[in-house]
Order: structure tokens, then sequence, then C-alpha cells
């Protein structure tokens, strides 16, 4: 099955039933034990993103404070780029000397 007719499936409940239709009640209920163990599974990854996403967010914060506190900026981290050489390359010798 694609995901383009899972999300069909996921979109519109006539679609969803069409589908189960097919299927018989074990298969059914094979279908829903899979589909709560990856809802579960989703939801233990989207927790673990949001406290890695906070814990950032925290240690950003502390990073500025210190910055601040320190009397620094960005720019002071940065530095200047490094300047490039104006004109034309120099011509590779074609034919020796």
């Amino acid at each position: 099955m694609s995901s383009e007719t899972l999300e069909r499936i996921a979109r519109n409940k006539n679609v969803a039933r069409a589908a189960a239709r097919q299927l018989s009640m074990e298969q059914l209920n094979k279908l829903s034990d899979v589909i709560g163990e990856v809802i579960e599974q989703k939801k233990e990854e989207d927790k673990l993103r949001e406290k890695e996403e906070a814990d950032k967010e925290r240690k950003l914060a502390e990073i500025r404070e210190a910055m601040s506190d320190a009397g620094l900026s960005v720019e002071d981290l940065v530095g200047e780029p490094p300047r490039r050489k104006r004109g034309r390359p120099p011509k590779k010798n074609a034919g020796g000397s």
C-alpha cells in the first residue's frame, strides 16, 4: 500500500470504510494494534524532540546571558571575513618558457 493510499484513507472516513470492508475482523484487529503501537511510538518521538528543543533553547538562553554578562556580542565571536583578492587570477603557462 502506498503512502498516497494511506493518506487518502486517513483523510476520508468513507475511503477508510471501503478499505476496511476488504479485510477480515482478524486483519482489522491486527491493523488496529499496529496503528496503536505506531501512534505510541510517534508520541514518544515527539516528546523526545520537544525535550531536545527545550534543552537547546535553555542552553541558548544561558549562552546569551553569559555573553551579555561578559559584554560580548555575536560580532565579537565571528571576527572579520577574509578579504578577497581583486583582479584576474594568474594565467597558466601553456607553452613553457
